[in-house]
């Protein structure tokens, strides 16, 4: 879903015309207070791909302002932001992608490289979505591990053998083996160097 922020209403249907022709969904927004709105509710189903694109100057709150409580309060974060600008707005906008915008759009703009740059955030959102997804079932796998596990798969990260880690935890090598298998299957991986980069990716997450 394509969300459309703006208070000109001529440019609203404009763009919802050249959406409706490419096929891509979208919903308009007259101000940035309702799209606020509209992003604090259950409507925004923020775990589907979506982009906002976002006039920056507006009636009322700006483009930036709504940018900011969006962030802040860290509303539809796999939806990116991509701005619509004036030609005065350019500097602003480029404030914007050091902040976190996706991309900015100069009025007035083609409309192939629009549908372009809409098509790219959105493949973004997908990938952010994904991404999200994975984080909570690696998350879901490390919960769902007994605290001697946890030990187990700590030891194993760090390179250990079986035999050394026996001896740091006082038990038998072949208990070790029981549990590094328990491990393996909980956490979906056939090998320590899978489960090592499993592990490593969520640190660079985080």
């Amino acid at each position: 879903m394509i969300h459309i922020v703006d208070d000109e209403e001529a440019l609203r249907d404009s763009l919802e015309w050249l959406l409706r022709s490419r096929d891509l969904p979208s919903r308009a927004f007259a101000s940035g207070e309702a799209f606020l709105a509209h992003a604090r509710s259950p409507l925004a189903s923020p775990d589907a791909p979506g982009v906002i694109l976002l006039d920056v100057r507006m009636d009322g709150m700006s483009g930036t302002e709504l940018f900011e409580r969006i962030q802040a309060e860290s509303l539809c974060p796999a939806w990116p932001v991509i701005f619509l600008t004036g030609h005065g707005d350019v500097p602003m906008a480029v404030e914007t992608l050091k902040r976190g915008a996706f991309d900015f759009v100069e009025k007035p703009f083609n409309d192939n490289s629009l549908v372009d740059r809409l098509a790219a955030a959105l493949d973004e959102s997908r990938r952010r979505l994904e991404e999200s997804r994975q984080k909570l079932s690696l998350e879901e796998r490390l919960a769902a591990l007994t605290s001697r596990e946890r030990e187990v798969l700590d030891l194993v990260v760090e390179g250990h053998y079986n035999k050394v880690i026996a001896d740091r935890l006082g038990i038998a090598m072949r208990t070790v083996e029981v549990y590094r298998a328990r491990v393996f299957g909980k956490m979906g991986v056939k090998s320590a160097v899978e489960l090592a980069a499993m592990l490593a990716s969520r640190h660079r997450e985080d």
